[in-house]
């Protein structure tokens, strides 16, 4: 295997760990505000704190690694990202601060705010919508290059139904993975009241999930045929997606092992963007920027390469250990400590 492949298979597996990490705490945030406004504030919220309260620091750490390790593969993505995200790269960037801020207000404050609730809830939503641009950019047909000058064409990026349908399908399943591993955290705290309400928005967010993805997968076959095609060919990573989303929704409707059924919930997820990324290949931007013409020296390639597996090694152990601490020590969980 080229270490242009084995980069981007590196970066593939820190944005799919942020896509888990993320999506939970970005979930957690809408349902914490839902939850309030529903007046049912006093069943989740104490749950849906201690779980972020040691998490939420380390949630972009995959993200940064992911967008650093992406520069130093692949140069030219900069070239291309760099102008035409300018402007939805700095609403999430925006997002991402005001979500901070309610973390430093609202957690470490002595006062609860239905200001700082509402945008917790609200950045929950939008920032994965912002962050969804980038992989509809990179299926073309958004992007024009005129005499080195690169333009985003936001008239085509806003009335395209496959830039819609991305951004719905970000949305929904933020909450569908977010709510499923609330389930298993409720369960693991033998909290029967906040286990209730979060399997319910685990079963309800399960269905608008797939349809979504459905729609999306559609929508590409009218925007990009080439990646549809390439996708059609992988038809059994996407069939094994589906199947484990059948075991994690009967585990979860049986009300029976809510650890495994999310264990099967990202591998869902894990299937789903690896089978999307090998029918993207070779392409990182249509038509622009490809794995091999795209890549760094190979001498600067390996040693990122290996500077980024040793991290992602690093990385692991280090959440393990943080979730021994904290997300599976009974005491902590039960909010005994």
């Amino acid at each position: 295997m080229s270490y242009e492949m084995t980069g981007i298979i590196v970066l593939w597996l820190f944005l799919y760990g942020y896509l888990i990490v993320a999506s939970v705490d970005f979930g957690a945030g809408f349902f914490a505000y839902y939850a309030k406004q529903t007046k049912k504030d006093h069943l989740i919220n104490q749950l849906i704190s201690r779980y972020l309260s040691p998490v939420w620091e380390v949630t972009n750490v995959f993200f940064v690694f992911f967008f650093v390790g992406l520069i130093g593969f692949f140069p030219d993505t900069a070239y291309y990202y760099g102008q035409t995200l300018l402007i939805p790269g700095s609403i999430a960037i925006v997002l991402i601060a005001i979500r901070g801020s309610f973390y430093a207000f609202e957690n470490y404050g002595s006062k609860r705010s239905n200001v700082y609730m509402f945008l917790y809830g609200a950045t929950g939503l939008l920032i994965p919508a912002a962050l969804s641009t980038a992989l509809t950019i990179s299926e073309g047909g958004f992007i024009q290059e005129i005499n080195g000058d690169v333009r985003l064409l936001t008239g085509e990026l806003i009335t395209s139904p496959y830039s819609w349908s991305v951004v719905l399908l970000a949305i929904v399943s933020v909450l569908y993975i977010s709510s499923s591993f609330l389930a298993f955290y409720a369960n693991r705290a033998n909290d029967g009241q906040a286990l209730g309400l979060v399997r319910k928005y685990a079963l309800f967010w399960s269905f608008p999930t797939i349809i979504a993805s459905l729609t999306t997968f559609i929508a590409l076959s009218q925007h990009n045929m080439e990646h549809f095609q390439n996708m059609i060919d992988l038809w059994w990573v996407f069939g094994l997606s589906v199947g484990c989303f059948s075991i994690a929704m009967w585990l979860i409707y049986q009300g029976k092992r809510y650890g495994l059924a999310f264990v099967f919930v990202m591998f869902q997820f894990f299937f789903a963007f690896f089978g999307y990324g090998a029918g993207h290949m070779p392409y990182l931007l249509y038509p622009y920027v490809t794995v091999h013409q795209g890549a760094a020296h190979e001498a600067m390639g390996l040693a990122l390469v290996i500077a980024f597996i040793l991290g992602l090694l690093l990385l692991i152990p280090s959440l393990f250990m943080l979730m021994k601490m904290f997300l599976f020590d009974a005491d902590y969980v039960k909010g005994k400590k």
